[in-house]
């Protein structure tokens, strides 16, 4: 079987991929996505991307990634993971939206496109609130806001910042969960493993200074993430949880190029060896297969553009 990986920097999780690969004795080829150049009107002009039986994608950048796998994706091209779980988890407006059609419970979220309909919107949820730019990770550009002057102050920034992602306002409810949350992940239809994430600050990423230590997965936790991570497309993801005073745990974000270094030690899970083996099982079965759904589950569906290409 023949793996590419592609990639954008060669961080702690992907030289941990790299070496479980390499312990398998599995070949694999890296595609360095700033190298990348797809014939997306000629598939056999680019044959260097359609003869893998599977690409693991570790990108860095959202847009490289999301266009990368529906370009692998249309022409038959297995990827790990798909372009719909990237579409779907790599922006939260999508993300929230198909966990709501899913019944999965959430913070309370709102969606505006003006800064009046905005502040509206926030005053009817009650501060505080939480402001999200729909497309971002590592918990940059998330605003707490406390009070009706900070609300018109950053809405006020937003909109002169001029992007077209500042332009829709994402507004969810202040969950008070107990100063810290819960990263769990879920690799083919399995919560392998979760961390607590505590910090005396209110956003408890790794990547901002939260500490890590083992969760626990509960049967509970196991079947809400099992279920969340189903209605995004299946495959390895990681969830973010909070603990609601009222109503229990509930899922706050889903992440489809999730970062793990942190987990390994205090959970004693070996997280890249489930990543290789879920590739391994999507090479040789086919998504559906690998994610453990006997009726197909809600997988994407490429339009292959090669005579006798995959349609897993």
């Amino acid at each position: 079987m023949r793996f590419g990986i592609l990639y954008s920097r060669v961080r702690v999780e992907e030289k941990l991929l790299f070496e479980e690969f390499e312990r398998r004795g599995i070949e694999f080829d890296l595609l360095d996505d700033q190298k990348l150049i797809f014939d997306i009107t000629d598939p056999s002009a680019s044959r260097q991307y359609t003869n893998y039986d599977v690409m693991v994608e570790r990108c860095i950048n959202h847009g490289r990634a999301l266009y990368s796998l529906r370009i692998l994706n249309d022409w038959g091209v297995k990827t790990v993971n798909t372009a719909q779980v990237a579409d779907v988890c790599g922006n939260k407006l999508q993300t929230t939206s198909a966990l709501t059609a899913a019944g999965i419970p959430q913070p309370r979220t709102v969606v505006a496109y003006t800064p009046e309909s905005a502040l509206e919107a926030i005053e009817q949820l009650g501060y505080p609130v939480v402001l999200k730019p729909a497309v971002g990770s590592w918990g940059r550009l998330l605003s707490k806001v406390n009070d009706r002057d900070a609300a018109e102050a950053i809405l006020e920034h937003k909109e002169t910042l001029g992007s077209y992602h500042h332009s829709i306002f994402y507004i969810q409810e202040y969950v008070r969960k107990p100063q810290r949350d819960i990263r769990a992940f879920v690799v083919g239809g399995e919560t392998i493993c979760a961390i607590y994430r505590d910090s005396q600050h209110w956003i408890t990423n790794t990547a901002r200074g939260g500490k890590s230590s083992n969760c626990p997965v509960t049967p509970e936790m196991h079947d809400l993430c099992v279920r969340a991570a189903k209605a995004v497309g299946g495959g390895i993801v990681a969830l973010d949880l909070f603990e609601d005073p009222d109503r229990g745990l509930i899922v706050n974000e889903v992440n489809y190029t999730m970062e793990f270094r942190n987990s390994i030690a205090p959970t004693g899970v070996n997280i890249p060896a489930r990543m290789v083996d879920f590739c391994i099982r999507v090479g040789n079965d086919g998504w559906a297969a690998a994610n453990g759904w006997d009726n197909g589950g809600p997988g994407y569906q490429p339009v292959s553009l090669t005579a006798g290409a995959s349609a897993d």
